[in-house]
Parts: C-alpha cells; structure tokens; sequence
C-alpha cells in the first residue's frame, strides 16, 4: 500500500533468485497494475536466461491466469550477478553464495553502515560446485557488517539429514557472523514446519552457548514487522 501512494516516484526491487517461494508473490503485487508507478527489477541471471523472462515465466497461462502484458506498470529490468551496483546514496555489492541455481547476497552500504541480506546458502556441504577459496570471500563478504540476515533454517541435529538442501544451520550462521566481526545476526529462513515457541527455545539456547564462550554478537530471529535500530 506504501508503493501505491507513493505513485510516479522510482522504486527498485532486487532479487537473490527466482525460485517459488522468493517470487510467487509478484502477480499479486497490486503495484504491478498501477499505470503511475515505476519499477526497476534487478537480479542474477540463470545461464542465458534474461531477468525480465525469468519474471514474466511465472506468468504464463500454465502457472497464472493473468499475462504479463496486462501488467501496466513502467518496468525495466537489469541483472546483476557478481558486481556493484550504486543507487542513490547505497553501494550494493553482490556475491554468488550455495544454493540451486545461481543466487547471490547483497553487501549494502548506505549512511556509514552495513547490511548484509543472505537468505538462502548452504555454508557447509560440497553439493554445489563453488571455488576453493569461497568461504573466505563470504566471510570478507560480510566482514564488520551492522547486521547480517542469514538463511538458519536447521538445528545441528537436523542438518545431516538435509545435506544438500541449500540451507544452512543456526550454528553455522553464527560462526560466519563470528568470523566476519559482525555486530547483529538475525536467523533467517525458518523451518516453515517450525512453531515459534519452538523457534524461540531454539535461538534461547543458541545465544545461551555462544554467551556463555564469551561471544559478543547480537542475536535473534527474524519476524515480520520488527524494527531494528543500528547503533550510529
């Protein structure tokens, strides 16, 4: 709703990657069919598939009623895949992380701080074909970051089943923030099946050992509607 009364101003929306549940959401964005917004798609392209096929494929008659040509918007489309980009007074650099397909996080710096959004990347297993040195640029990737947000979908005791699901585990966020010297890590990409009692007791018992070794980052999950306020 915020979009729609913001009518003839310029917005951008990035993507990491186009699967189901990053993406099925677009064909009901009411600002699609307000013909006074404009709107800049920006994602990783998937071999030579271009971004704006990639965003009009999921509104094709097998997947959804309404085609892509009743969208009235003004669209354009760019695909950013390992670079930087400027927009306005933010730089976003983006990097390849672990998951099916090609996918990246955005490193954003804006207003002398950092955000890093990650949300889907395996940090361990060997599923996925990633250069020798990779886990050391990701950890260059959100070092010193304000905040990191970072897929946290497994316990420790669930991974070993999940190996090669894509998705990382709570620990596993944790070490990367550790390593990279971030200051606020927030899990994210829940286990759907997860309650949020559940998901609580989990994050309880997480910052409870990283506490009690002296650690010294911040941490909580991610939910809808919080507000996170950076220290300046």
């Amino acid at each position: 709703m915020a979009l729609l009364e913001e009518a003839g101003e310029f917005h951008h929306i990035f993507l990491t990657h186009f699967h189901w549940d990053h993406i099925q959401g677009f064909p009901f964005f009411a600002p699609l069919y307000n013909p006074n917004i404009d709107l800049k798609i920006v994602g990783p392209k998937q071999n030579n598939i271009d971004v704006r096929s990639l965003f009009a494929g999921q509104m094709g008659p097998i997947y959804f009623p309404v085609p892509f040509g009743v969208v009235a918007a003004t669209m354009s489309f760019d695909h950013l895949n390992e670079g930087t980009l400027e927009v306005g007074a933010a730089t976003l650099r983006t990097m390849r992380v672990k998951h099916p397909s090609y996918v990246i996080g955005y490193r954003i710096e804006v207003g002398g701080k950092v955000i890093c959004f990650i949300p889907d990347d395996e940090i361990e297993g060997d599923m996925y074909e990633m250069d020798d040195g990779w886990y050391q640029r990701l950890v260059d990737f959100v070092c010193g970051a304000d905040l990191l947000i970072h897929d946290s979908m497994y316990t420790d005791e669930e991974y070993p089943a999940r190996v090669g699901w894509g998705h990382s585990t709570f620990t596993q966020s944790l070490r990367l923030a550790e390593e990279g010297e971030v200051k606020k890590l927030l899990f994210f990409h829940h286990d759907p099946t997860r309650s949020d009692d559940e998901l609580e007791e989990i994050v309880n018992r997480v910052r409870d050992n990283a506490l009690s070794r002296g650690c010294a980052v911040e941490m909580e999950a991610a939910a809808e509607g919080i507000d996170i306020k950076l220290e300046r």
